[in-house]
């Protein structure tokens, strides 16, 4: 990537010499362009929030800005980067989104999340961080910046426009008025399921900003929830756990298992984690932000669940549900089971057949199926 900055060599992460897919994209690139234009000083405290993939925060090590992320994968991607272009370690500060932020921000980059509700709740929380001289930027691919976007920063922070597009990409210009009257924060969100939920029916599910399907349960998961197996004693992991209904309901159904929580996104663990005490359940329960089920030991593993994304970031892939299978094979037991939820249409049983050497239909609808596969 070409900057005023120099020309820092960027990957995503986990690498695949099979993904084609950049580390940054025309937003970025408009972005820092647009900061080396105006002569944007950048010697207070830079923050950069939702860096995808830390192309921002690489180009501006320098500066020694602060990068807030929602994902593990992105984090280590900044890492990587940071590394592979020489940047001292330290010289670039890494917060989750349920880190405290910085106490004051000088200049504040946004690269405009998938989530209305993942920016409204990090601006608001940004917003006591932000004076009247506050730089702010926000920028976006045309396709993800809406007049709702604009809403949100202008009701979190101050009066909003937006620049002409360049390349398919758009910059999203606010000026903080810190004398406004901002709402509060409606982050995390609770609602209690509905009868016939199977165990957690009458529960509270706890959904912090950005987690999928945050005011209801997706239809989906409410499929799942009546076709789960029962865990016995085994240990259970809910692999890429959303809010952690699905696992909450496996240790509600069987306080004898071990149950694992994990998912990339800081906020659907911390969503997880709530969701589960909320629930009363009194069983053994981690809950682990990472990269699938890297560092469970190989075959350690009785029971995996899984509901896959089929979207990173913008792009459609089915690489995530291919490397969490993959995964799971890796760490159950012979024996164990991975059970898995997903849209008819996606085929997953083509792909558990191959890794399995079997994939048998447990239930299905007109849009659903639930699938098993055996470690043999």
């Amino acid at each position: 990537m070409t900057t005023e900055w120099g020309e820092p060599v960027l990957t995503r992460f986990p690498e695949d010499p099979r993904d084609r897919l950049r580390a940054w994209d025309a937003s970025d690139e408009y972005l820092l362009g647009h900061l080396a234009e105006e002569r944007v000083p950048l010697s207070g405290t830079v923050v950069a929030l939702g860096d995808r993939w830390g192309a921002l925060v690489t180009a501006l090590a320098a500066h020694r800005p602060v990068q807030i992320t929602d994902s593990y994968l992105g984090r280590e991607a900044t890492r990587l980067n940071l590394a592979r272009n020489g940047v001292e370690p330290g010289a670039v500060r890494l917060l989750t989104t349920q880190d405290p932020p910085p106490e004051r921000i000088d200049v504040l980059l946004v690269r405009v999340p998938k989530s209305l509700a993942l920016l409204e709740d990090q601006l608001l929380r940004l917003a006591p961080s932000v004076h009247a001289d506050t730089v702010v930027v926000g920028t976006g691919m045309v396709k993800e910046i809406h007049t709702s976007t604009l809403a949100v920063f202008e009701r979190a922070l101050g009066p909003t426009r937006t620049s002409l597009a360049k390349k398919k990409a758009r910059l999203v210009f606010c000026t903080p008025d810190p004398s406004s009257e901002r709402p509060a924060n409606p982050w995390p969100l609770g609602y209690r399921l509905p009868d016939g939920s199977g165990p957690v029916s009458g529960r509270t599910v706890v959904n912090h900003a950005g987690v999928f399907c945050a005011d209801r349960l997706d239809i989906g998961t409410r499929f799942f929830l009546k076709h789960l197996p029962d865990a016995g004693d085994r240990k259970v992991v809910d692999l890429g756990c959303g809010n952690g209904v699905v696992g909450t309901a496996v240790a509600l159904a069987s306080p004898g298992a071990d149950v694992l929580f994990t998912d990339e996104s800081f906020q659907a663990v911390a969503s997880a984690e709530a969701t589960y005490r909320a629930s009363g359940a009194r069983g053994n329960a981690e809950f682990r932000v990472g990269d699938g089920l890297a560092g469970v030991p190989d075959g350690s593993v009785g029971l995996v669940l899984n509901n896959p994304p089929f979207h990173s970031h913008q792009a459609t892939t089915d690489a995530t549900a291919w490397r969490m299978f993959s995964g799971a094979r890796r760490a159950l037991r012979p024996g164990g089971e991975l059970w898995v939820v997903g849209n008819r249409h996606l085929g997953y049983h083509v792909k558990l057949r191959r890794l399995f050497g079997n994939s048998e239909l447990v239930a299905g609808d007109p849009k659903f199926v639930v699938l098993r596969a055996v470690r043999k």
